[in-house]
């Protein structure tokens, strides 16, 4: 029997951001034998990091079960179903090209999203309004995005989990443990480093291959002729149509822990300058390299995000540093080597009635699993995301303008400055 798909204006008929009431969800899932469910989960995206990370993280959880892969790219989803059926010694695993077959199907309880970051938000949205709980990879794509998913999982009643690992990592869950119990005084000042990013040469346009839906991989972003390179990971994340560089990747991961150490009330900055170096002619990549920002939070605390000199893998010069009045603590590489200013501060252990700073929660594909049977907010929520995200965009805003931009926290856009709020939101392309 043939599959109806439907299209993107059936979905946002429902649209979530509206205000409608929660959806029905599936029986089985909160019935009273919900403990000895599985939940039924669908994967859109399954390239290095859907496959890698994501799917096999939640292949080894017994109480989810990945029912169904989808991936504009047929020889990806075909991989990733013959991961599954040879994980469960079977031939059940579903496959579908276009995503919206995916969240058609009944017996799907959740999605995990894994596609490039301009996918992020419409397919989160519409997802929602088919019933699903999702689990999306980061960053946003822009801020106004964010605070509309914020608003339509809110609605919506079901769970939304961002993938980003690091709270549930003892290396930056201890980072901001010291600062929070005082270990370094008052926090001051905070040094992160980034790799930097990575400049292509532009390609010659040629026929899309044999295996891959470019209409579907373009979706929301404008419209350009298929090029043999455009879709590498190294090289969408670096054109605007589909990323917003290395700021918001790599970002997401230091800016995360230095923003939870800041603590400020507003939980994202309201002060950015940034400057970003000038970019090559004939250039495919139109995000700066090599750059800078500097942030101010409403409490007074300032941060420095810049990108490494040089790097021999990407997260070897990944660093953060967080001053305080009294001291130091550092961290160099990904998940890297502890630094102080006093050793000591390295071996100081808090007991739980004494600790200003949660336990560290499980890791980010449990959490989720644990979320939709709970109810509770998973570690990292869609308004999270927004407030992380919003910070690192205004980074890349204030280096857009090359001035330094000033933001109001209530009402989410930059003061007296019309230019650096039309880049607030971007126009989507019509894609059915």
């Amino acid at each position: 029997m043939k599959t109806t798909v439907p299209t993107r204006r059936s979905f946002l008929k429902a649209s979530l951001t509206a205000g409608i009431a929660p959806l029905i969800l599936p029986s089985r899932i909160f019935g009273k034998n919900a403990p000895s469910k599985q939940i039924q989960l669908g994967f859109i995206g399954v390239g290095g990091h859907g496959t890698e990370f994501n799917l096999k993280n939640f292949l080894r959880i017994n109480d989810c079960r990945a029912v169904s892969v989808c991936d504009v790219f047929r020889d990806r989803r075909e991989n990733a179903a013959k991961l599954i059926n040879e994980t469960y010694e079977n031939t059940d695993c579903r496959t579908a090209n276009d995503f919206r077959e995916l969240l058609a199907d009944p017996s799907i309880d959740a999605v995990v999203i894994s596609t490039p970051d301009h996918w992020h938000v419409p397919m989160s949205q519409m997802a929602l309004a088919a019933g699903k709980h999702v689990f999306c990879e980061k960053p946003t794509y822009t801020i106004r995005e964010g605070r509309a998913l914020e608003r339509s999982v809110a609605n919506s009643g079901l769970t939304f989990a961002t993938g980003l690992e690091d709270r549930s990592l003892s290396h930056y869950h201890k980072m901001v443990e010291w600062v929070r119990n005082g270990a370094i005084g008052d926090l001051q000042h905070m040094e992160v480093t980034l790799p930097p990013g990575s400049i292509h040469p532009a390609d010659e346009e040629a026929p899309v291959p044999d295996g891959l839906d470019w209409n579907l991989w373009l979706g929301p972003a404008p419209f350009h002729p298929y090029t043999p390179t455009r879709t590498g990971w190294l090289n969408w994340r670096y054109i605007r149509d589909y990323s917003t560089g290395v700021l918001t990747d790599w970002g997401t991961h230091l800016v995360d822990t230095a923003q939870l150490a800041a603590n400020d009330p507003h939980g994202c900055v309201v002060e950015a300058e940034g400057w970003g170096a000038e970019l090559p002619q004939n250039s495919q990549s139109d995000i700066p390299a090599e750059y800078e920002v500097n942030y101010r939070y409403s409490n007074g605390i300032t941060m420095q995000v810049k990108n490494a000199v040089d790097e021999k893998w990407l997260g070897a010069k990944a660093s953060i540093k967080l001053i305080g009045n009294d001291g130091w603590v550092s961290i160099t590489g990904w998940r890297g080597t502890f630094d102080a200013s006093d050793p000591k501060i390295l071996r100081t252990k808090y007991r739980a009635s004494e600790n200003k700073h949660w336990p560290i929660p499980p890791g980010e594909h449990r959490n989720f699993i644990d979320c939709i049977r709970s109810g509770k907010t998973p570690t990292y929520s869609a308004e999270t995301l927004h407030l992380l995200s919003t910070t690192l965009h205004m980074g890349l805003i204030a280096m857009d303008t090359g001035r330094k931009l000033n933001w109001d926290p209530k009402t989410e856009q930059f003061i007296r400055d019309s230019d650096a709020n039309k880049r607030l939101d971007r126009t989507l392309r019509d894609w059915e």
